[in-house]
């Protein structure tokens, strides 16, 4: 309490220096006692590389991804994948104005674009445009890193991905998405992990 904070200080005040230290621990030996489960409630220490997985990058789970577009530069949807609720000719209306944004927008401008009540994070690779929409508070640089985790995930998988390999198996395009993906929220974020289940239902198939 204050209270108990004022005493504890002014005690303080009033002796020399390092007795305090010494009265806690009289023996300079022995070490401090133990924190009880109580004292740790609701404390959680910094997380160090042995609490993550090999291989897994670090990205924050609450980003709130809206859709994602595959779009070459003639404005062709090679994959859409929506997480909220549109009508079919929204979609079509949100498939031709991000891809007029992003194919007319200057180089020297930045990959994030205001669009609606929240923003549209894309980046261009050889002949196709990766866009992605989330929300307007979420973290443009991690979007991008999610998002060129997908194109090493789909490079890997396919072998120097080219645009052919997305329309001939839009399947399996679905279904790395959805392993990457889910409900809008970054599922997995481990190169090495999707690529093993990827593999595991290539077996199966």
């Amino acid at each position: 309490s204050r209270l108990g904070q004022r005493i504890s200080g002014s005690r303080r005040r009033t002796e020399p220096r390092g007795r305090v230290a010494f009265e806690r621990y009289p023996n300079r030996d022995s070490k401090p006692p133990a924190p009880t489960p109580a004292d740790c409630a609701g404390r959680e220490g910094p997380r160090t590389a042995e609490h993550e997985a090999p291989g897994r990058a670090r990205f924050p789970s609450h980003i709130m991804i809206r859709f994602i577009l595959l779009q070459n530069r003639q404005g062709r949807t090679r994959l859409a994948k929506y997480y909220v609720p549109f009508t079919d000719a929204e979609k079509h209306k949100v498939e031709h104005e991000v891809h007029r944004m992003v194919s007319n927008r200057d180089q020297k401008f930045t990959n994030f674009v205001d669009y609606q009540n929240g923003k549209i994070i894309y980046r261009r690779y050889a002949g196709l445009y990766f866009s992605l929409c989330v929300d307007s508070t979420d973290n443009e640089l991690v979007c991008l890193e999610i998002i060129h985790l997908f194109v090493e995930i789909l490079d890997h998988y396919f072998g120097n991905v080219r645009e052919l390999d997305l329309v001939y198996n839009f399947h399996k395009v679905f279904v790395i998405t959805d392993e990457l993906v889910l409900s809008g929220e970054l599922q997995e974020s481990s190169k090495k992990v999707i690529l093993d289940r990827l593999g595991i239902l290539e077996r199966i198939e």
